[in-house]
């Protein structure tokens, strides 16, 4: 079994901003790709960034230039530095990771509980 949890969601002011942290444990043997979602009520869930395991980086264009994200293979974590936050980035924040199973050797996709993040104008 493979847990992610997020953390460093909260409330902050237009212009602030937060860091997420999503620290992988269990049963891995390798750590892919990793990627940030966010999704707000009545809309789907969408790609914020994604990492891969050799550190290529992709955003959406409504965060380019404005979070980064970032990981640390040691500590099984990626991170999403939110900077210059808008009220429109307001939403719960979903870390998602391709895991190899230590035991079974199989590819699988794992998602965490989802930390909400709210910015106030």
């Amino acid at each position: 079994q493979v847990q992610l949890v997020e953390s460093g969601g909260g409330l902050v002011q237009a212009g602030g901003s937060l860091r997420l942290s999503c620290a992988a444990s269990g049963s891995i043997f390798s750590l892919n790709a990793m990627e940030w979602y966010r999704q707000v009520p009545g809309r789907q869930r969408e790609l914020v960034a994604r990492i891969s395991r050799i550190g290529t980086r992709n955003y959406a264009d409504s965060v380019g230039g404005r979070f980064t994200i970032s990981r640390d293979n040691a500590k099984n974590t990626v991170y999403l530095q939110m900077n210059s936050l808008r009220p429109e980035d307001t939403a719960v924040y979903y870390c998602n990771a391709d895991i190899i199973d230590i035991n079974t050797r199989r590819l699988m996709n794992y998602w965490g509980q989802g930390t909400q993040v709210t910015v106030s104008s």
